[in-house]
């Protein structure tokens, strides 16, 4: 997220809603603040920021003991060693 501020920003370089919106002043502080384009709007919200809390939904809830999980990762080693040859 980025934020850009401007002070003693005039205000006839203003959109005409905003100009109405602000009245009689002619010169503003103008804050403005970027939103991340690389968020993934598909992914539930839980109000964390990594990418881990972003990817939640694809988590794999499947493993039951630590064996299947170890046979899992040493099945992917496997396959990757197999594809480098």
């Amino acid at each position: 997220m980025n934020k850009i501020v401007l002070e003693h920003y005039p205000v006839s370089r203003l959109p005409d809603d905003l100009r109405e919106a602000i009245g009689g002043a002619k010169e503003v502080t103008l804050t403005i603040v970027t939103e991340d384009a690389a968020r993934d709007d598909a992914a539930p919200s839980t109000g964390r920021d990594d990418w881990f809390s972003r990817h939640e939904h694809i988590r794999r809830d499947t493993f039951k003991t630590t064996e299947e999980v170890t046979d899992y990762v040493r099945s992917l080693r496997d396959e990757w060693s197999h594809r480098e040859r």
